[in-house]
């Protein structure tokens, strides 16, 4: 069958198709805990080729085939693993129109290109995460990331100015904001554009209280379909780029995307805290979110020594310029790590504005503000004295996946997010469960938010492994509820979290997402498992087992 297909969908498509043994290993893994080994990888040339496998899934219902679009391979959930056909968007590349506070680009497009266009005019799409160097454009939509900037500019959903999807039907549509008669007008149209928006404007009419009260009370989700985004009864908009925007290619295939820019602020200065212990971590957070930082980052003790032990080879990876000159601001970092003094968790908040003696100012009173809970800071005194712990931060995941022998990174309570003035109880608690088992973990993450990537390091090979992340998710996901926050804040539901949506949701919610699925998708052809239907006994039976 594998090889029927290969060469039925090679007569339909500009784009190579392959099943070649180093293809489909390749796209086997993803950055999460999994491996699903596919039947094909096609790079598509253009949307014409999509609309053509769309069409040909179509045309061959029996097969019971899928389409699950990849791009960077950086997800952390699963979200792009399959059994069926990958769509790897390598060649739908092309970054254009920046300026005039937006930009459009394809979802093959690394971030990084796309970011030196915008802050070449001076222009910013503040919502990138940490991995901003390796991910791409399509991965950020499709899972509504979020990242350093996230505190004081909010996600990716909030600079979507327009989508291009193709739905079911093979075709291409225009997805952006719609005022009530332009929503009136679409759903007159007796095509699948009119029957979706119909259907769906019908699920969000009728539900619309249930899905307010089911909105996460925290800054940030990636959690479910944001269905109580998308219609605002009191501007009477109505807008589809909040659903699409984090659906993970589960809705259809995002072609291209026009974001909303901003002007990034011109100065600033960083404000670094060393804490010896967590027990004054919710007190230190609070206070200088009072003074406003722009971004509130964190890492620990663990990220921090694998960073100093591979510094060379970290300075390589982002390409920097000058080894030694950069080797030598690590230096007090280098004491403290043969004095035995380094911190437990290094926080680092950036105030920024127009006028530096007031970024000072505000920065010089956080500091003072920490003075009645003794604790070390530093104020740094030039962008390139703070860029050595943004190095850190930005690729403490890498560090930590690529460089810890022996054990594997294993993101399954990576993305959790309460309230900030919650965390005096909920960090305790959280605490207590992690101590029953015998784990090494890193925290890292964007604190301003209460948002904690908590990533243990497990010795995969370990039988009892699917055990211990059954367990620990049930234990962790709960304490979350309790809380009423989010078990995935950026990082999207993917195979690693689907089966746990109906802890922060109740039945009637979950309810509205399968029927959102049906609305979009019938017959199960976009990445199938994520966001719904998704089998635990399933993905824990394709965890990866081999010794890292």
């Amino acid at each position: 069958m594998a090889s029927q297909l290969n060469e039925d969908i090679k007569k339909l498509i500009k784009g190579e198709v392959t099943a070649d043994q180093a293809a489909i290993e390749e796209h086997s893994r993803d950055a999460s805990l999994f491996e699903i080994t596919p039947a094909l990888v096609v790079y598509p040339q253009n949307a014409e080729d999509i609309s053509q496998l769309v069409d040909y899934l179509n045309a061959h219902p029996g097969q019971k085939l899928s389409l699950t679009v990849r791009s960077g391979g950086t997800d952390m959930s699963g979200g792009p693993l399959s059994e069926s056909i990958i769509v790897n968007m390598k060649h739908l590349d092309k970054i254009s129109d920046v300026g005039d506070l937006e930009a459009t680009a394809q979802p093959g497009a690394y971030y990084r290109d796309f970011e030196t266009q915008t802050l070449a005019k001076n222009l910013l799409m503040p919502s990138y995460p940490a991995s901003r160097d390796l991910c791409t454009i399509g991965g950020i939509v499709a899972n509504n990331s979020g990242g350093e900037k996230t505190l004081a500019y909010g996600k990716t959903e909030d600079y979507i100015k327009q989508l291009k999807v193709i739905l079911r039907d093979g075709k291409e549509y225009t997805i952006k904001p719609l005022s009530k008669d332009e929503l009136d007008q679409k759903m007159a149209q007796s095509d699948l554009e009119g029957e979706i928006y119909s259907r769906l404007f019908q699920l969000i009419d009728d539900n619309y209280d249930l899905l307010q009260q089911a909105k996460p009370k925290v800054s940030k989700n990636s959690a479910g379909y944001y269905l109580w985004n998308v219609y605002d009864k009191q501007h009477q908009v109505f807008d589809l780029t909040k659903l699409i925007t984090g659906s993970q290619g589960t809705l259809g295939i995002i072609t291209e995307v026009t974001f909303k820019l901003i002007t990034p602020h011109p100065k600033s200065q960083m404000l670094v805290i060393f804490l010896k212990d967590l027990n004054k971590l919710a007190d230190v957070v609070n206070k200088v979110l009072a003074y406003q930082p722009e971004s509130f980052e964190s890492y620990d003790d663990h990220t921090m020594k694998i960073a100093l032990r591979f510094l060379p080879d970290l300075i390589k990876q982002l390409k920097a310029k000058n080894l030694i000159s950069l080797g030598f601001k690590f230096l007090p970092e280098f004491g403290m790590v043969l004095t035995g003094g380094l911190p437990k968790l290094i926080l680092i908040a950036e105030f920024t504005g127009q006028d530096q003696d007031e970024v000072h100012k505000r920065a010089l009173a956080a500091e003072t503000a920490l003075q009645t809970l003794d604790v070390n800071t530093r104020l740094t005194k030039s962008s390139a004295e703070a860029e050595k712990y943004w190095v850190v931060r930005r690729e403490s995941f890498s560090l930590l996946r690529h460089h810890v022998h022996h054990k594997r990174t294993a993101p399954f309570i990576d993305d959790i997010c309460v309230t900030p003035s919650q965390l005096p109880e909920f960090l305790p608690k959280l605490t207590a469960i992690m101590k029953h088992y015998d784990l090494t973990y890193t925290v890292a993450g964007h604190i301003g938010d209460a948002n904690f990537h908590i990533i243990p390091l497990m010795d995969t090979s370990r039988p009892d492994m699917g055990k211990i992340i059954d367990e620990l998710s049930n234990q962790v996901y709960d304490l979350v509820h309790e809380y009423h926050g989010t078990i995935t804040a950026e990082h999207n539901d993917g195979l690693v979290r689907t089966p746990f949506l109906p802890k922060m949701y109740p039945p009637e919610v979950i309810k509205l997402f399968k029927q959102t699925k049906q609305i979009f998708d019938p017959d199960n052809i976009f990445n199938p498992c994520k966001k719904v239907e998704s089998d635990w006994k399933y993905n824990i039976k394709h965890l990866i087992k081999e010794q890292p």
